[in-house]
């Protein structure tokens, strides 16, 4: 009896959903071009991460090597898109990397990603509203910071912010009360504000190569001695480091482009809205790409223009580019920066306040969280529960975290999906049958199970190690598919070992310790082998518009990158991460398994 109950346990938490187009009624009118989704793709992104912060990391943890930092962390980003646009190009549907994960790697993986997307989108829209705050309170001479201080700060605790932000935790509230009245996100005024953010980004990068100084890449000591001396508020500087173009060494730029994940998010929006898109195989891979690139080089120019025009530890954290033009000595420009940050926050600010409810109805509507999270208004049509739950949770994170606080959560529970996304694509690959519905699986399963591929053994252990090396078929197996699925685990185990050596003795290993520079040896050798045992598997062969390359290096170089990156931040934000999952996994226990659509329709 407790084999059987354990064995029903198990097979729900891998449970594994099957794709099924929607009917007709429960699809959304298609009206977003490839256009259309690259202005989401681009407001959604380029909003506090390019104007707040560029200048948080410059100051204090990477210098003019910034821009370092955003090559990194868009490189990552490349091989994670490229998962995310073969998600979009195999099934236009809202939640995708909720969706694939439930599809491929079963439901407790799918719950993962699922939470923690919700994190990354909340955090998100709290911070943005913070950034929001930051930048109008900078433009009307910090009126209200300097009240709230007064009234407020000596009763915060160390751990949250210096003062209750309650302009944020406004903001939040409106938008979340116009999602409750039924007003759909606006593409028109997105469109508008993403066109202002690209002349203001332009102008910036512009005024920076003008009035930039090259020196500014290379300082010193006696330039941070020079410029403190002369100073009467000496408060407002960061750290020199060891000057130059690396202030921080490479632990300054691993540091930094672990916390640039946060600048990028956006870009996976576009996957959510496959629903809404004329013609999703095609417009959503070129649109995440378009959108990339752009970004990539809207945050390369502008953290160079910056750091040029300002010596890095004099930036403003807060209010960056305002303060900019103010001590290159162009006063009426830091108006206009300021208004075009506004802009562009208010465009980022929707989109991520507008993505999180439908990822929050997703799992609720499989029963993953409790069903009312799922309920329409029968006159707004919008998920009420939902929306109020997010963006609830949004404002008190806004009122009560500071902004680089919330960046560091926001960039870990990004990297966790976005490996948890490579993951999907390299298994779904080299699965077969991924993109039947029920319907189509049994039609085909007496012309399946009556093939001569079945009728190979695939018994003993003699079959199963030569099936590591050599593959009976061309096409994908159910056993095929087991060893790419236990390799590819193993792989992940095997890159988190070598990415907590690297990240903790990375000059040990490099300076030949004899241990753990035999360790990181074999932990490679291993990593290799298995990867080749993968590589010899049969690919699914179903036509797609686009395919992610080189299968399998690229999925696993992206998930390295993505834990590695993971190691560098705090162990508070570590922290947070745990309680947050563990928040999840207690919703999951409780409630999810018992009472999932998917499970309770298997058994």
């Amino acid at each position: 009896m407790l084999h059987q109950y354990v064995r029903q346990f198990g097979q729900k938490l891998i449970h594994k959903r099957p794709l099924e187009p929607r009917q007709e009624s429960e699809r959304t009118a298609a009206h977003l071009n490839t256009l259309d989704l690259v202005a989401v793709g681009v407001g959604s992104t380029l909003g506090a991460g390019v104007y707040i912060l560029t200048g948080e990391l410059a100051k204090a943890r990477a210098g003019p090597a910034t821009v370092i930092c955003f090559l990194v962390a868009a490189l990552s980003c490349v091989m994670s898109s490229l998962c995310f646009a073969e998600f979009g190009a195999r099934v236009p549907r809202s939640g995708t990397a909720y969706l694939y994960s439930y599809v491929t790697m079963g439901q407790l993986c799918a719950f993962i990603t699922g939470w923690n997307l919700i994190l990354s989108y909340v955090i998100a829209t709290a911070s943005v509203a913070r950034a929001w705050s930051y930048i109008f309170d900078n433009l009307i001479g910090n009126h209200i910071s300097q009240v709230l201080q007064e009234s407020f700060s000596l009763n915060m605790p160390y751990f949250l912010a210096k003062y209750p932000d309650f302009f944020a935790l406004g903001l939040v509230l409106l938008v979340t009360g116009l999602q409750v009245l039924g007003v759909r996100e606006l593409t028109l005024v997105n469109k508008v504000f993403t066109g202002i953010n690209i002349l203001v980004l332009s102008f910036i990068i512009l005024s920076g190569f003008i009035k930039g100084d090259v020196h500014n890449w290379k300082l010193t000591e006696q330039d941070y001695a020079l410029d403190t001396s002369g100073s009467t508020d000496t408060s407002s500087f960061g750290p020199l480091g060891s000057g130059g173009f690396m202030p921080f060494d490479f632990e300054g730029i691993l540091h930094g482009a672990a916390t640039c994940f946060y600048a990028f998010l956006g870009f996976d929006f576009i996957a959510t809205r496959g629903e809404e898109a004329l013609n999703p195989q095609r417009s959503i891979p070129i649109s995440i790409m378009i959108t990339l690139f752009i970004c990539f080089l809207a945050y390369f120019g502008v953290s160079a223009a910056l750091t040029l025009m300002v010596p890095y530890y004099q930036i403003h954290r807060d209010s960056p580019f305002p303060q900019a033009f103010l001590h290159v000595g162009w006063d009426p420009a830091r108006y206009v920066v300021a208004v075009g940050t506004l802009c562009a926050l208010t465009s980022s600010f929707l989109g991520t306040m507008f993505t999180t409810p439908p990822v929050i109805r997703a799992m609720a509507e499989d029963r993953l969280l409790f069903w009312g999270l799922a309920q329409i208004h029968a006159r707004t049509h919008t998920p009420i529960t939902a929306i109020m739950s997010a963006g609830n949770l949004a404002g008190v994170m806004a009122l009560l975290f500071e902004f680089r606080d919330l960046v560091d959560f926001v960039s870990i529970g990004t990297l966790s999906v976005y490996s948890l996304v490579a993951f999907s694509v390299l298994v779904l690959r080299y699965q077969r049958d991924q993109n039947l519905s029920k319907k189509d699986k049994t039609e085909m399963k007496p012309e399946v199970e009556g093939s001569p591929l079945d009728s190979v053994p695939e018994a003993g252990n003699s079959n199963i190690l030569k099936s590591l090396w050599f593959s009976t078929s061309t096409t994908p197996t159910r056993k095929s598919g087991q060893i790419v699925y236990g390799c590819a685990s193993l792989l992940v185990l095997l890159l988190v070992i070598l990415s907590l050596i690297l990240a903790q003795w990375p000059r040990r290993v490099f300076s030949g310790d004899p241990v753990l520079t035999t360790v990181a040896v074999l932990l490679l050798l291993l990593i290799t082998g298995v990867t080749v045992i993968i590589w010899r598997q049969p690919q699914d062969p179903s036509p797609l518009y686009f395919k992610v390359p080189a299968l399998p290096v690229l999925p696993l170089v992206s998930i390295f990158l993505n834990i590695y990156l993971m190691m560098q931040l705090t162990s508070g934000t570590w922290a947070q991460f745990g309680v947050w999952n563990v928040i999840g996994f207690l919703i999951y226990f409780g409630y999810g398994i018992r009472h999932s659509l998917a499970g309770n329709n298997h058994q």
